[in-house]
């Protein structure tokens, strides 16, 4: 599945990467890429803890 990230640059030159289809899904790096790169892991771990807490996903 593809998700819409929104990258959002930070004063200091890191980015914040947010997926706002995923409440909550919220990732950084110090590069575009990096961040979407920490995105794919932070997906990861959103569906891992909606599934333990009993959402539907």
């Amino acid at each position: 599945m593809n998700y819409e990230v929104v990258l959002i640059p930070a004063e200091e030159g890191e980015y914040t990467a947010v997926v706002p289809a995923l409440p909550g899904c919220i990732s950084e790096g110090d590069t575009e890429e990096e961040a979407l790169e920490n995105t794919k892991d932070a997906i990861q771990g959103w569906f891992i803890v909606a599934r333990k807490q009993g959402l539907c996903v």
